[in-house]
């Protein structure tokens, strides 16, 4: 892994975050997919390089400082991929729409299909919105 990508330095120096090797790693990782990625795949793709406990604080704080946004899939599995750069500390704007397939259990952002709008009840205030659509990918489509 690229430990030392100038992208993901920058990255983690804008959020005010040590640049540490294991955050670079999980970094790297979570650019690097096409689909969100959950922590026992993240687990298992660095090895012995990061514990569990140290990945979940990472996550937790890559969450927190809107690097990265959280999925739960069909399963109820926390999956995990790169924030726009528009989200911030205080607030995440990725409301789109992600993908699970039924076939792979690959879990897909569909960044330019956006959540319609809605407007809360008074006195509700939401934290987090997570729509899944479930269904066969286009990979597992064309076998």
């Amino acid at each position: 892994m690229d430990r030392d990508g100038k992208k993901f330095r920058e990255l983690l120096e804008k959020h005010h975050l040590k640049k540490t090797g294991q955050r670079l790693d999980v970094l790297n990782v979570l650019f690097s997919k096409k689909e969100a990625t959950s922590q026992p795949t993240l687990e298992s793709l660095l090895g012995q390089h990061i514990n569990r406990v140290t990945l979940y604080r990472i996550l937790k704080t890559f969450e927190e400082k809107g690097i990265i946004h959280r999925i739960i899939d069909l399963n109820g599995t926390a999956n995990y991929a790169p924030c726009s750069s528009a989200c911030t500390e205080h607030e995440h704007h990725d409301e789109h729409i992600h993908f699970n397939c039924t076939a792979c259990n690959k879990l897909y952002c569909l960044n330019d299909i956006h959540i319609p709008g809605f407007t809360m009840p008074a006195g509700f205030k939401p934290e987090m919105i997570n729509m899944v659509i479930s269904g066969t990918c286009r990979n597992c489509n064309k076998k």
